[in-house]
């Protein structure tokens, strides 16, 4: 029977690869969300790899559930980030044994492609310098929505400069016209009176949803902004425990949720957070924001589950570090990505990145 036999991590720079390997020579990819990477992967060996070993790859689910009952006193980023890293890994190995993609073991195949929104990821461009920037990539890839930032990160109502956000909000409108569909995202920037207010302009210029309002942790502050507003409002990107989903679900919180796989804890927990908004009626856009392997089990969330129906992420920005570390990359075209056709998750590490990263193992 095979057994999980050995979990070794691979670190460069903020991305930490883990290989998952079977007594009968399977191997499966997976990755932990980046930042902070170093302080995961002893999390990963210290906490999580001693209660895979030996498992069947197939009890991934139970396995994963198994080891937050076992640390129920360290329910923290750190761990669920550490978690996500092998079960990722694992349903890779699992799609390689079976010869299919992730997503058909998910469920299937709810569409037959992705459409996708450019998302910026920075607030240093004036209102001017990012609508052209966008515009260019538009051009490129025939993106149909895109979404930029406004606010500052958990900022209190500060700006990255005084009146960013007003200006930014009316020039994307014009440089870009009436076909895209525009969003705006504040990571926690506004107090509710604040975000009641750029919502309400927002709506005046006719943008798709509204994401991060208020700090991730103020849901009931997020509840009152979304009932307040009739434009979409997102979240859920920072959370990871499933009993706060079903808290913000159940309220209303939100009108789009927005799991990350990399900061819930791999894509089996994910993948709950879907089928509950799905029950909810409320649409999932999982959270992406770089261009590493996170993007591709994102996309094999968003092909398999019937709530990831609207636009997914696409980051617009591509650093250093997110680049050299897969091969067959994800493309969009005419603003979609195809489905997946290999097994697994369908992509090959470069052996570059591997010689160029530090190794740790448990066996």
């Amino acid at each position: 029977m095979t057994r999980i036999d050995r979990i070794e991590t691979f670190l460069r720079d903020q991305v930490l690869l883990v290989r998952v390997t079977t007594d009968d020579g399977l191997q499966g990819w997976g990755q932990t969300a980046p930042y902070e990477a170093a302080l995961t992967e002893q999390v990963l060996h210290t906490m999580v790899a001693p209660l895979f070993l030996g498992r069947e790859p197939w009890d991934v689910e139970a396995l994963v559930n198994r080891t937050l009952r076992t640390h129920y006193k360290f329910l923290g980023g750190f761990l669920h980030r550490a978690i996500g890293g092998v079960d990722t890994a694992l349903w890779d190995a699992l799609g390689k044994a079976s010869g299919q993609p992730v997503y058909r073991l998910l469920g299937g195949a709810a569409r037959t492609s992705v459409p996708m929104y450019l998302s910026s990821m920075i607030r240093t461009t004036t209102p001017e310098e990012e609508a052209a920037r966008i515009a260019e990539q538009i051009a490129d890839k025939g993106f149909r929505a895109v979404k930029t930032r406004v606010g500052l990160e958990m900022g209190a109502d500060v700006d990255k400069w005084p009146g960013r956000t007003e200006a930014i909000i009316p020039v994307m409108r014009d440089v870009l016209g009436d076909d895209i569909e525009l969003s705006a995202d504040a990571n926690g920037g506004f107090s509710i009176g604040r975000a009641v207010r750029v919502g309400r302009m927002l709506e005046d210029y006719g943008y798709f949803h509204f994401e991060e309002p208020l700090p991730y942790t103020d849901i009931e502050g997020t509840a009152h902004v979304t009932a307040t507003l009739d434009i979409p409002v997102s979240g859920g990107e920072q959370d990871y425990s499933l009993s706060q989903f079903r808290r913000m679900l159940a309220m209303r919180a939100v009108d789009i949720v927005q799991p990350d796989v990399g900061y819930i804890g791999g894509v089996s927990r994910a993948r709950k957070v879907a089928i509950m908004a799905e029950a909810a009626g409320i649409p999932c856009t999982p959270h992406c924001a770089n261009h590493s392997l996170l993007q591709v089990f994102s996309l094999h969330l968003a092909v398999a589950m019937p709530s990831c129906s609207q636009f997914q992420e696409w980051s617009a920005e591509k650093p250093s570090w997110t680049q050299g570390i897969y091969a067959s990359l994800l493309e969009v075209v005419d603003g979609e990505v195809a489905l997946p056709t290999e097994p697994g998750w369908g992509i090959e590490i470069d052996p570059e990145f591997l010689r160029s990263a530090t190794v740790m193992t448990s066996a």
